[in-house]
């Protein structure tokens, strides 16, 4: 059995420098610090305005560090010199790097141990800022997290561990996300362990990249549904933005058209000679897309200039048909 007390006493011996900014990094954070690991600073991104009202937003990896009382640093510039002696300054022995910014080689080369990223994806495939979005949207069946030295160029560095999650077919990027992140956080500590066991042995990231499939930043463009493809990958397109930033279509009402952000949806095959993106009338109590071999029905959306709602709820109050 697990003795918990020298665990603790060996975590608390590795001088750790956390960087990430999200609620996706924010749990690995305080997962480390729970588990007695040394974080002894904490860098993440400045504040900035945010809302309708511009107010001043904290990331969530800096709450956790004001609630612990670790040092906090926020550069705007991570070449700049003042944040590197800072950095010098803390003797860290390892760098953990959580959903941030691409590191200089002058950070991640500083300490002694090395800098370890932990990427949400079974790497090299997905390489890129949305790898749990892109999954989904391509739907894979299965995914994971890992663990890797970071080195020059993006996601390339030697792969210490990965974990293997399955996708569920009606999973969205907003719950995948959550077991990610927690089976993340126990991946950081399964890895700190190797390395200062000197147990970790790290394999360079093999791969044809003909065969790699990429996971570039989310966009506006990208988020736009085309409805002249298949049904489920229309299907897969919406759940894999949901619930955020929201696969989006328009939607003319009263002669005007708006923006109409689809959260969820199930889908028919069904042969049909109509225009792809067009309101299927089934009845009229659903909301249904033509797609080129079928139809989704929507489940879950919002309106632009709307609250979120239920289908149900969106046609009691607009007449579509």
């Amino acid at each position: 059995m697990r003795n918990q007390n020298s665990m603790v006493q060996n975590n608390n011996k590795i001088r750790i420098i956390f960087m990430g900014t999200p609620e996706f990094a924010a749990y690995s954070l305080r997962f480390l610090l729970e588990s007695g690991f040394s974080v002894v600073a904490v860098v993440t991104a400045p504040d900035k305005p945010a809302g309708r009202g511009l107010q001043v937003h904290e990331s969530a990896v800096k709450v956790i560090a004001l609630q612990y009382n670790i040092p906090l640093l926020q550069p705007l510039s991570l070449k700049d010199e003042f944040f590197l002696t800072q950095l010098k300054q803390f003797h860290a022995d390892v760098f953990v790097v959580v959903a941030f910014r691409m590191l200089p080689e002058i950070v991640w080369q500083m300490p002694p141990k090395g800098t370890l990223n932990l990427h949400a994806s079974l790497l090299p495939q997905y390489r890129g800022a949305a790898p749990i979005n892109w999954a989904i949207i391509n739907g894979e069946k299965q995914t994971g997290v890992t663990t890797f030295f970071i080195e020059k160029e993006i996601d390339t560095g030697n792969i210490i561990f990965q974990e293997k999650v399955s996708i569920d077919d009606d999973e969205n990027v907003g719950s995948l996300y959550n077991r990610l992140m927690k089976v993340g956080a126990g991946l950081i500590e399964k890895t700190l362990h190797a390395i200062f066991n000197n147990t970790v042995v790290s394999i360079p990231q093999i791969s044809d990249t003909l065969l790699l499939k990429p996971a570039p930043k989310l966009n506006k463009e990208i988020a736009q549904i085309q409805f002249n493809a298949k049904t489920i990958d229309v299907y897969n397109h919406v759940r894999g933005l949901s619930p955020y930033p929201g696969a989006y279509t328009f939607i003319d009402i009263k002669e005007k058209k708006y923006q109409l952000k689809i959260f969820s949806c199930v889908y028919t095959l069904n042969e049909h000679n109509h225009e792809p993106g067009s309101i299927a009338k089934i009845n009229n109590d659903q909301l249904n897309f033509y797609c080129a071999d079928g139809y989704i029905t929507v489940t879950d959306l919002q309106l632009e200039g709307k609250k979120r709602m239920l289908v149900s709820e969106f046609l009691r109050g607009i007449k579509l048909f």
